[in-house]
């Protein structure tokens, strides 16, 4: 790494009520794997798919009477982006391991129980797979109890 790479910022408040926005907003910043650097200021590798998400998110933001901003930079080192990466590869590692676990806790379960935890595992792997921007170990290993499940299950992983 030759020096800090982009990244899209959002920062933002939103109205303590009604709650209702607030509670939307946070759950939105959660599912697209933010890294929450302090309160009302999250970043995520840029993207033109990244700007654009945060961008909804700020519009949606000011329509509930909040605050919202969009910013493009770098962080100020090498280190502080490397602290940064780790943060969210550890959010979506644990994601991974979730599945993982889960997969081989289900191989020893009853057939009906198998087919329908591995459909509830495949979607918890996509949504994992969504927030994950630096691709790890983990990924592989959560793919390939997902895949053993479903040839237990007798179904192809997409």
């Amino acid at each position: 790494m030759s020096g800090p790479g982009r990244w899209v910022l959002l920062a933002y408040q939103v109205p303590r009520e009604p709650s209702t926005p607030r509670v939307s907003v946070w759950r939105k910043l959660r599912r697209l794997g933010v890294a929450q650097l302090i309160d009302g200021l999250v970043a995520l590798p840029f993207s033109a798919r990244n700007r654009e998400r945060l961008e909804w998110l700020a519009e949606e933001i000011r329509e509930a009477n909040g605050e919202a901003t969009i910013w493009v930079g770098r962080p100020g080192s090498v280190d502080e982006e490397r602290r940064l990466v780790r943060r969210l590869q550890d959010a979506v590692a644990e994601g991974y391991r979730q599945v993982a676990e889960a997969a081989r806790e289900a191989e020893s379960s009853d057939p009906t129980a198998r087919r329908r935890t591995l459909a509830r595992l495949r979607r918890d792997l996509q949504l994992v797979r969504d927030r994950d921007y630096f691709p790890s170990q983990a990924r592989e290993q959560a793919v390939e109890a997902v895949e053993r499940l479903s040839g237990l299950v007798g179904e192809v992983v997409p």
